[in-house]
């Protein structure tokens, strides 16, 4: 009851912060770019950019149809794939099809196995292993290789970096979110997301849902759905109040949402405002098994909008 209690002031994350000095220096270089008066330990929020313009993302200015097929690596790439990548701009998303091997997607379930028994899994918010990459080379390998950041440098126009994990047995069963509430950037935008199914999925297992085209709606930050900080204390909302919201955003519009049901090595790329989430899980005793990674653009401000917490690169 203390712990959470504490949670509600800035101060407690900054007194950890403080001596985190080496993981979050990567701000602030940027925080004299932009003129950020914060030390490398301090809250940090959207709210710190209102009057700042940042520059967008050129596939979120121009369209990917006309211009991505100009990029030198792009010709190389499989018909299929290019088909998808191509549609970026105005899906928000691209499916890569047999993009990992089967002998790929064995070394991978046998891996995270590996992890589980040796208790170095590490696992939080109930059904998920967060930072596997931290502890295995292999999985580490599968993220940061080169086939796939180029493909995802492409769609951001600059190089990306690897920065997290999750893998999941089950289906998360999470109401549909906007990356941009966990790992913020600013300039906004700056983040990118692969989830590979490590197993073929079935309907009845809680697959991904996303809506195609989301990705253009305004991001959904702590002040749209009422939770400002204040100097010392975090807002006092809760994540359901942003969950809440997000569900007010598409009644009121018309996105069809879509469910991924992916064969095994099977990649979906997503953009870091695009609207998904988790089906419900009508099978007790299906699996989910899929590996989600997360990448920010080199040279952007990386911290969380719903906790104001700059992010740690470990």
């Amino acid at each position: 009851m203390l712990f959470n209690k504490l949670r509600e002031y800035k101060l407690s994350y900054e007194v950890y912060n403080f001596f985190q000095r080496k993981a979050l220096m990567h701000n602030i270089p940027l925080f004299k770019k932009y003129g950020i008066k914060k030390k490398y330990y301090q809250s940090i929020s959207s709210q710190d950019f209102v009057r700042l313009n940042g520059e967008k993302n050129k596939y979120d200015v121009v369209d990917s149809r006309e211009f991505l097929s100009e990029h030198p690596k792009f010709k190389s790439l499989p018909q299929s794939y290019q088909e998808s990548l191509l549609d970026w701009s105005r899906n928000g998303y691209a499916i890569l099809e047999h993009f990992f091997s089967e002998e790929e997607i064995t070394e991978f379930n046998d891996e995270i196995d590996r992890l589980i028994q040796s208790k170095k899994a590490k696992w939080q918010y109930g059904n998920k292993i967060m930072f596997a990459i931290h502890d295995s080379k292999t999985l580490k390998d599968a993220g940061d290789r080169g086939r796939l950041t180029s493909i995802l440098g492409m769609l951001m126009d600059k190089k990306v970096n690897l920065f997290q994990s999750i893998n999941f047995l089950d289906g998360s069963q999470q109401r549909t979110h906007s990356d941009s509430i966990h790992m913020t950037t600013f300039p906004l935008g700056n983040l990118i997301a692969v989830w590979v199914a490590l197993e073929d999925i079935q309907p009845d297992s809680g697959p991904l849902h996303y809506y195609p085209g989301s990705h253009k709606l305004p991001y959904i930050l702590n002040e749209d759905f009422g939770n400002l900080s204040s100097k010392l204390k975090l807002g006092d909302k809760d994540y359901n109040d942003y969950e809440n919201k997000i569900q007010d955003v598409l009644e009121s519009n018309n996105f069809q949402k879509k469910v991924f049901l992916p064969r095994k090595g099977d990649i979906l790329i997503w953009h870091a405002n695009l609207l998904h989430g988790g089906e419900i899980q009508t099978n007790p005793n299906a699996s989910r098994k899929s590996m989600v990674f997360h990448y920010y653009s080199e040279d952007v401000i990386c911290y969380h909008e719903i906790t104001e917490r700059p992010t740690l690169f470990l």
